[in-house]
């Protein structure tokens, strides 16, 4: 599962916090990638091992890794890739994870957001993706993307995670959970239906897929199988909605599973 939670300061989150609390105990995720998430507010229930990234915004909000199996070394990636970068917490946290399946590595994501950085984020794709392949390929077989890539699936930086391009003479395959199950479904997970969207930062939003689960891929395809991927947060719960982003959940089987 992955969601951006709406950081704390905006939205009236005393009402917010035990709708994402509740949704989160329902779902049961077993790995959760949470965005502007304050490790003070309690989104999480017991039971999940824990993978901070290392920055922080002012405000004390920033990115987390949860994971019910234990988790292993933990890893990071800087992605602050030129000045334009403003983010604290752009960085990818990748936690190697002890599956009843099998050792796992799980990547969460977390690029710059701002609209007409398309080139941070595509720098940002190929030095996680480098890393990644340098330090799993052929050693971890199954590797879990996920996160809020605040681009779109036909952008240059996600044409790249799912295989469609290359970018700086490089490329990886990415199976993408959603458009494994909907692939004539838009799926916006970032959208003008959600009222915490158009009273918030950006009003003008007409609506966009940027929040992902995705699985690597090898010379045959996807290690893990998608069976099934579903938005969550997606209607007020009460008349409250819970964040400004929808989450995505995917249920993923190894091979026999």
């Amino acid at each position: 599962m992955t969601v951006n939670l709406l950081s704390p300061d905006h939205a009236d989150w005393q009402r917010r916090l035990p709708v994402l609390r509740d949704g989160v105990a329902a779902w049961k995720p077993d790995i959760v990638a949470l965005q502007e998430y304050d490790r003070t507010t309690g989104v999480l229930g017991p039971g999940y091992h824990l993978a901070h990234h290392s920055r922080r915004s002012p405000n004390g909000v920033g990115a987390a890794l949860a994971s019910r199996w234990p988790i292993g070394a933990v890893s990071e990636i800087d992605l602050h890739v030129s000045g334009r970068v403003d983010l604290p917490w752009s960085a990818a946290v990748i936690a190697e994870v002890e599956a009843p399946f099998g050792p796992l590595a799980v990547v969460h994501h977390k690029p710059t957001y701002q609209y007409g950085y398309a080139a941070e984020r595509e720098e940002q794709a190929v030095r996680c993706a480098r890393i990644v392949e340098e330090r799993f390929a052929g050693r971890f077989p199954h590797v879990i993307l996920v996160g809020d890539f605040d681009d779109t699936p036909d952008s240059a930086s996600v044409r790249f995670w799912t295989g469609r391009q290359s970018l700086r003479e490089m490329s990886v395959a990415y199976r993408d959970a959603w458009e494994a199950i909907h692939p004539d479904q838009p799926g916006h997970t970032f959208t003008p239906a959600n009222p915490l969207v158009r009273d918030g930062e950006m009003p003008l939003e007409i609506g966009r897929r940027i929040d992902y689960v995705m699985v690597r891929c090898g010379t045959h395809g996807p290690t893990l199988e998608v069976v099934d991927c579903r938005l969550a947060f997606d209607e007020p719960v009460g008349g409250v909605w819970a964040t400004d982003h929808f989450g995505v959940v995917a249920d993923l089987v190894a091979p026999g599973g």
